[in-house]
């Protein structure tokens, strides 16, 4: 039989009818997410100020360290995917967003210009203009296509006060972002490789779609005109809606059409998502773009020797990084997986004999890319010391007996005893077992991962659930022993 190697719900776990960490419940037990607003506050992980501003919240260190990793693995992920990361201001002058048909077609989301010294500049609601300036700014053949062009790039929505709320939506986000510039027989290819890159990212997250959806134009759209939502042609348009058909039917996934929601430059692909209240949103999303190009004039040497127009895909594997944090924090209740948790490792000395011991572990776990941090022995009992770090993926006990040894014991998240063992072939297996996906030799569909000595071909971690079995310490247990007490 097939190991189920995905996320148990929560309830089906030890313990699940308290929350982890003292931490508030689901909103909807049912779905088992949580209230990201809450959770982050509580676990420290983002809040905000209102000499700040609302929609725009600043990052706590637990939060900057899960964000990290997150961006981290997005880079690697695109790096082997063939993608060139770059870089682009955030600010541009209007005369840009008028060229691109931002400036006409999406101007009310948009902040008003900064006149400085003659020259209107705007804060960019969108990295597309910039990155095709890039291409743009060379001459391609077509022998470099596809080009694959990604940033983690800052940019800036009017949102109404009304419609903000934590992360899932703000006035300034972090855009997982990119644009492939192809010629017309790669488009299909491309548009079904960035959705495979999701599918991957989204396995490696412990996430999931609610629903794909087809963004079209609505059913009596007119185009290229000034009063009309979108530019370009009515042939163009059914073009790329019939490619991305094709994308979602040989991908096996099943989709919805959606009259009136593309985009004013062509039809998409979006993923949505749901949060703890039942409400949706567009997390990834896979568009195609023939406006674009023609509008700022780009081209490539065909294998002719002539000059011809390249098709733009534009791409995004998790949205905004606010987005997918919320969602993040939503689905795991802070229980992340291990390789994007704040806290990897926490090293608990038994007593202040162990201190110096636990030092040397946290250093040594530390030098190897760890995030650690040590439970001090004055800080609590044991047993509430391994309570109030139940989130942490691996907690590492420290008696006399292992500080003498120079041994380590670990007890997993989900409640999986390590038997003990040299500390630094314990911190490598930590390394080996947390690293993602995008970390293997090769991005494989449907490889297998070993979690606990089980083949998982879904490409997913194992039980994130952060309900342990940890209720009570015995007060007994000895600093000399080294036999764990069956609460640890």
């Amino acid at each position: 039989m097939t190991p189920d190697c995905r996320p148990k719900p929560r309830g089906e776990c030890p313990g699940a009818s308290s929350f982890p960490g003292g931490l508030s419940p689901p909103l909807n037990e049912e779905t088992t997410m949580y209230d990201h607003r809450k959770i982050g506050r509580e676990l420290g992980l983002f809040d905000s100020d209102p000499l700040i501003g609302a929609g725009l919240p600043y990052w706590l260190p637990a939060g900057a360290a899960v964000r990290r990793a997150l961006e981290s693995y997005i880079a690697e992920v695109e790096r082997r995917a063939g993608y060139q990361q770059v870089y682009s201001p955030v600010l541009a002058k209007k005369e840009l967003y008028e060229i691109s048909g931002h400036w006409a077609k999406y101007h009310d989301d948009m902040y008003p210009p900064m006149n400085l010294g003659g020259e209107e500049l705007v804060l960019r609601p969108s990295i597309c203009p910039h990155h095709a300036l890039m291409y743009r700014s060379r001459s391609h053949s077509y022998r470099e296509l596809p080009l694959r062009i990604s940033e983690l790039g800052g940019q800036y929505r009017a949102e109404l006060s009304g419609a903000i709320g934590g992360l899932s939506r703000v006035r300034a986000m972090q855009l997982n972002d990119a644009h492939i510039f192809c010629r017309l027989d790669q488009v299909a290819a491309e548009a079904a490789s960035a959705l495979r890159l999701i599918h991957q990212a989204y396995a490696d997250l412990g996430i999931a779609a609610s629903r794909y959806v087809l963004a079209l134009p609505a059913v009596d759209a007119e185009f290229n005109s000034p009063s009309s939502k979108y530019v370009g042609d009515a042939a163009s348009w059914a073009q790329a809606a019939e490619l991305l058909r094709e994308v979602l039917k040989e991908s096996g996934v099943d989709y919805e059409d959606a009259p009136g929601d593309a985009a004013f430059y062509g039809p998409k692909i979006d993923i949505q998502m749901e949060d703890s209240a039942g409400r949706e949103f567009s997390l990834s999303t896979v568009q195609i773009d023939f406006h674009q190009p023609a509008a700022f004039g780009l081209e490539y040497v065909g294998a002719d020797g002539n000059k011809h127009r390249p098709v733009m895909v534009h791409r995004a594997i998790v949205g905004s990084i606010e987005r997918a944090m919320a969602q993040l924090i939503e689905v795991h209740g802070g229980a992340f997986p291990a390789w994007l948790a704040p806290v990897q490792v926490v090293v608990l000395p038994i007593s202040d004999a162990e201190e110096q011991a636990a030092a040397q572990v946290a250093r040594r776990a530390s030098d190897r890319g760890l995030r650690v941090e040590i439970a001090h022995a004055d800080e609590g009992s044991l047993g509430a010391r391994i309570r109030e770090n139940r989130l942490a993926p691996y907690q590492a006990v420290i008696g006399a007996r292992e500080a003498s040894d120079g041994a380590l014991a670990i007890r997993e998240r989900d409640g999986r005893r390590w038997d003990p063992a040299p500390i630094g072939e314990i911190l490598d297996r930590i390394r080996r077992e947390w690293i993602p996906t995008h970390a293997e030799p090769s991005i494989r569909e449907g490889s297998e991962r070993v979690r606990g000595g089980s083949a998982c071909p879904q490409v997913q971690f194992s039980c994130s659930c952060p309900i342990t079995c940890v209720t009570s310490c015995d007060s007994s247990y000895s600093a000399k022993s080294t036999v764990l007490p069956d609460c640890w």
